[in-house]
């Protein structure tokens, strides 16, 4: 309940998780559709940066049918759901010490960004782990997978956080 309702003068700073959390959303909502990771797969150059970028954005990919994964459509979708959980929780528990110390929108800036990052990292271990034919391996790989993708990426979930009230 506390994380809900805070006190204090970190209470002030509920809407910058806010307006990162719903950067979080539509970033994964609208660049992990199927629509889009298609449009990137066949209008993107992987060979230029521009289009790798546009491709990394695409990492969180999520399905509207099941079918060909084991474990159907939750085993399909499970790193998604499990980014979008992890991000909006890290967004509103990361920034309230750190935030509540150092005023200013640099300090949004940066847990913004963290978050995104640990959430990525944190996401792809887990799915791993808990999606079809686990494997330690495999979840280190997907986690600088997923890090670096929250690094890459996280810059707007980051400055996303700007945008609450500071």
């Amino acid at each position: 309940m506390a994380l809900l309702h805070r006190t204090g003068p970190v209470s002030r700073y509920g809407t910058a998780a806010g307006t990162g959390a719903l950067a979080v959303l539509l970033l994964v909502g609208i660049c992990g559709s199927p629509m889009y990771v298609g449009w990137a797969e066949s209008h993107t150059d992987p060979e230029s940066a521009g289009g790798w970028f546009l491709r990394l954005l695409a990492w969180p990919a999520w399905r509207t049918d099941g079918d060909g994964v084991a474990g159907g459509l939750l085993a399909a979708d499970l790193r998604a759901i499990l980014l979008v959980i992890l991000a909006v929780v890290l967004l509103y528990v990361l920034p309230a010490t750190q935030v509540a110390r150092v005023q200013g929108s640099v300090s949004q800036f940066f847990s913004g960004w963290a978050a995104y990052v640990l959430a990525g990292g944190l996401a792809a271990v887990l799915a791993a782990l808990l999606g079809p034919d686990p494997s330690v391996l495999r979840a280190l790989e997907d986690a600088s997978t997923g890090a670096g993708y929250g690094f890459l990426a996280g810059w707007i979930i980051g400055t996303a956080s700007l945008g609450g009230r500071a």
